[in-house]
């Protein structure tokens, strides 16, 4: 049901993208239409993230979810009449649109989801050994590291992150100098960055750095190990930091978004006030 919820929902937006501007009533339609089942889709995520207590995640993807839903009632609203806001709508529904088609193929095809996988386990595995570290790979996406294993999985290879900052530097119109300063200044960097990650998340597992705490609120019972604890929390943390930076680069060679941003923000302000049916 997930795949094909997302199948309908990147059809969607891309279609929204593409048609010509004398079609915009039905652009704004169809786009209302597929952010409604993206939102379906970011709905449907919490109940693997409560799988493995990333409880981080669950919260983030139902955010992401309400987010989707707004930006289809807007788009709603602009089928039926004119808003200012509309150029914005279809400039985000343009960055979903290509940050899907990068992301998704790597999601759902399983050889392009493999070869990605295993390319950035390897890479983590050779900075281990450069500095000592004895590291080893175990099959194609385990790294093992003094008894203890870490699976890499699509996640850890920052795909979100870059088709996100792909999304964002495309669906402007700018020059090709400063969208190459954009792009320079965002992938790569997320990329090595992410890789720094891993490596942090595999010794701290692997040498125990946080131990293992237990937590009990009320009938409930919380164990954190050094994984958790490295993995879900410190890592996570030095991720918002780091793209928060990026996007602040990014934007400062792309100024263009911020006014995309600034208008996003405060049509969601204007549904937090009560007021985006008016």
């Amino acid at each position: 049901m997930f795949i094909e919820v997302l199948c309908v929902a990147l059809a969607l937006l891309i279609v929204a993208s593409a048609l010509p501007g004398r079609y915009r009533r039905y652009r704004f339609l169809i786009g209302a239409a597929g952010w409604f089942f993206f939102a379906m889709h970011w709905a449907l995520q919490p109940v693997h993230y409560i799988e493995i207590n990333d409880y981080i995640n669950v919260v983030l993807v139902l955010a992401v979810a309400v987010f989707c839903l707004i930006i289809a009632h807007a788009m709603l609203r602009n089928y039926m009449h004119y808003e200012d806001v509309e150029n914005t709508l279809l400039t985000i529904t343009t960055a979903a649109a290509l940050g899907g088609l990068f992301y998704y193929p790597f999601a759902e095809i399983e050889l392009l989801n493999t070869f990605l996988i295993s390319a950035s386990a390897n890479q983590v595995v050779y900075i281990l050994h450069l500095f000592n570290i004895p590291a080893e790979l175990i099959g194609w996406n385990q790294i093992e590291l003094n008894g203890h294993h870490v699976r890499i999985i699509l996640a850890c290879t920052a795909i979100e992150s870059i088709a996100i900052f792909i999304g964002l530097i495309f669906c402007v119109r700018a020059s090709a100098k400063r969208t190459l300063i954009a792009f320079t200044a965002s992938i790569p960097v997320i990329y090595l960055l992410n890789l720094v990650r891993n490596v942090f998340v595999v010794v701290a597992t692997g040498y125990d750095w946080f131990g293992e705490h237990t937590f009990r609120i009320a009938d409930h019972v919380w164990v954190l190990d050094s994984f958790d604890i490295a993995h879900n929390y410190i890592a996570k943390l030095g991720s918002g930091i780091a793209l928060f930076v990026i996007a602040y680069v990014v934007m400062q060679s792309l100024p263009e978004l911020l006014d995309v941003i600034d208008r996003v923000v405060r049509l969601l302000r204007a549904y937090v006030k009560g007021e985006g049916g008016t």
